[in-house]
């Protein structure tokens, strides 16, 4: 499940990269907040299923996950790619499951792709912690058995740290599973904004968060900082 806003440059080549996932029995599918540009179009032609939902990522991913028809869910960011190990990766472990009930979930590592050489070490320390607390964000592909996202109800409607809470969630239920395999995310966040810049605003953002800070003043501390 593919939650889009405004990717037309990012899209495709997500997309191309899961048409071997198609050609598996698994379903694909866009949800678009509201796009303005092309992503909608180029969607529909690499998506067995295209479709609008109110904006904001939990949302979108919230209704997609409500259309789908197979047991297990994989959440992924458009500015994000599956290595092509993942398909058939995912499908041993599956295998290895007694059923599709079963408290399932996990997340990859992630590769960052971008000009600064310290992307490095901010992916090594988002998969180091993710493995550390069990806490992973939607970069890092979450993916998990259908009846499991629905004991927790999906993904929090909040604006911000939606990834966080739902994987919080998901602890009190199972211990997530770590793929060795990496997927590879887009810089361009750190690119705009600057890595030591984005590092601090993000560590900032999850103190505050853990601390109780609600996630639409997060929001709204996250847009102004990208506006500067």
């Amino acid at each position: 499940m593919v939650p889009v806003y405004n990717e037309a440059q990012a899209l495709p080549a997500v997309l191309a990269r899961l048409q071997v996932w198609r050609a598996s029995q698994a379903e694909v599918i866009v949800m678009d907040g509201g796009s303005t540009d092309s992503s909608v179009g180029l969607a529909r032609e690499l998506a067995d299923r295209v479709e609008g939902s109110a904006s904001g990522r939990a949302l979108q991913m919230n209704a997609g996950a409500n259309l789908a028809r197979g047991a297990y869910l994989l959440f992924l960011h458009a500015d994000t790619e599956l290595p092509d190990a993942a398909l058939p990766y995912l499908q041993k472990l599956l295998a290895g499951q007694p059923d599709c009930k079963a408290p399932l979930w996990g997340r990859f590592n992630v590769e960052i792709i971008g000009r600064s050489p310290l992307l490095r070490m901010v992916a090594f320390m988002m998969n180091w912690r993710s493995r550390f607390s069990g806490i992973a964000t939607g970069d890092q592909a979450l993916f998990m058995s259908s009846e499991l996202f629905k004991r927790v109800d999906g993904f929090p409607q909040q604006a911000l740290m939606e990834d966080v809470e739902i994987c919080r969630r998901l602890k009190r239920i199972a211990d997530p599973h770590c793929a060795a395999l990496k997927v590879r995310t887009s810089g361009r966040r750190w690119d705009a904004n600057g890595v030591w810049r984005t590092i601090f605003l993000m560590w900032r953002l999850r103190w505050l968060y853990f601390r109780g800070a609600h996630p639409q003043d997060l929001a709204a501390l996250y847009r102004a900082s990208k506006s500067r």
